[in-house]
C-alpha cells in the first residue's frame, strides 16, 4: 500500500507524535530526555520552527510546533537523526531508534491548539505516572509558569488567557487542571464536523440576527447586564461554527479570553 501524504496545514502548525521503533522505549533514562531537549534547543536556534508544548514518555513524545524556515518533515528528520545517533552511540547498539514515519496533523483553530496544549502536558497524568501535569518533570508545563524566556513560545498562548500575565498564567493553571482529559477528543470530533455557519461574514449575519431580535446593539453585550444572553451567543457562535476563539472575538468586539470564558462549564 503506498505511503499517504502528509497533511499540509495553512497555520504551518502540526501536533506530531513519534514513537519508539517496535514501540520500544526511546528515553531509557533522565539523561536521554535531557539530551533530546538539547538537541530540539539546538534546531530551534536556527530558526526552523516555533515551539509550543511538548512532552516526552519512555516510549513516545509529542511535540506541539509551528514551521518557521523548516518544513515539518525536514525539521523532525533532523531531531530524530541527531537523537538516534546520540542513543546509538550511548547504547552500543544499530538500527533503527524511531519508527520510520512520525505522525503529524495541522491544527487550524485556535480552540483546538489550546486544547492540545492540554491534551499533550496531561500525557502523564493519563497514563498515571501523576496526579497533576506540574509533577511531571518532561514536559514544558512547568515552563509556562516561569517567568523567563524559554525554548516555549508561550506569550501567544497565554494572551488567549488574559492580556495581563498573572492573571493567564492563573488561568491557564486552572484550564489545564481540568479533570475532563477527553477535551481533546471532543475538539477532535466537533472540527470534523460540517457545521451549520461556514463563514466569518454568515456567523456575523447570525449574531445581527439574534441581536436584532432581542433590541440589542453588539455594544450592549459588554453591560453586565447582557451577560447571560452574551454568553448565550457566544455558545451558540461555537457550537455552529468551526470560528477561532479569535475570530468569534473579532465578531463581538471582546477579548478571546471573554469568549473561552463565556462557554463556562458547558461542553465544547
Amino acid at each position: 500500500m503506498p505511503r499517504q501524504r502528509r497533511k499540509i496545514g495553512l497555520s504551518k502548525i502540526y501536533h506530531v507524535i513519534a514513537r519508539g521503533n517496535e514501540r520500544k522505549d526511546i528515553f531509557l533514562d533522565d539523561e536521554d530526555k535531557s539530551k533530546f531537549i538539547q538537541t530540539i534547543i539546538n534546531k530551534k536556534r536556527k530558526n526552523e520552527y516555533t515551539l509550543y508544548a511538548y512532552c516526552l514518555m519512555n516510549n513516545h513524545l509529542h511535540l506541539l510546533l509551528k514551521e518557521e524556515e523548516g518544513n515539518i518533515s525536514k525539521v523532525m528528520r533532523r531531531i530524530n537523526t541527531a537523537y538516534a545517533y546520540y542513543f546509538n552511540k550511548k547504547y552500543n547498539r544499530v538500527g533503527h531508534v524511531f519508527q520510520d514515519r512520525f505522525r503529524s496533523e495541522p491544527v487550524e483553530n485556535d480552540r483546538y491548539l489550546i486544547s492540545l496544549i492540554q491534551y499533550i502536558h496531561n500525557n502523564p497524568v493519563k497514563a498515571k505516572i501523576v496526579n497533576r501535569p506540574h509533577q511531571y518533570k518532561w514536559s514544558s508545563y512547568w515552563l509556562y509558569l516561569k517567568e523567563q524566556k524559554s525554548i516555549i513560545d508561550k506569550e501567544e498562548i497565554l494572551r488567549f488567557f488574559s492580556p495581563d500575565r498573572s492573571k493567564a498564567i492563573r488561568l491557564f493553571v486552572e484550564f489545564s487542571c481540568q479533570q475532563n482529559n477527553d477535551t481533546f477528543m471532543d475538539y477532535q470530533e466537533v472540527f470534523r464536523e460540517v457545521k451549520e455557519i461556514t463563514s466569518v461574514k454568515k456567523a456575523k449575519e447570525y449574531a445581527s440576527k439574534c441581536l436584532k431580535e432581542k433590541g440589542l446593539q453588539m455594544e450592549s453585550l459588554k453591560a453586565k447586564v447582557n451577560k447571560e444572553y452574551r454568553d448565550k451567543l457566544i455558545i451558540e457562535l461555537t457550537e455552529k461554527t468551526n470560528l477561532s476563539y479569535r475570530e468569534i472575538a473579532n465578531i463581538l468586539g471582546f477579548s478571546r479570553w471573554l469568549v473561552i470564558k463565556g462557554k463556562g462549564g458547558k461542553k465544547k
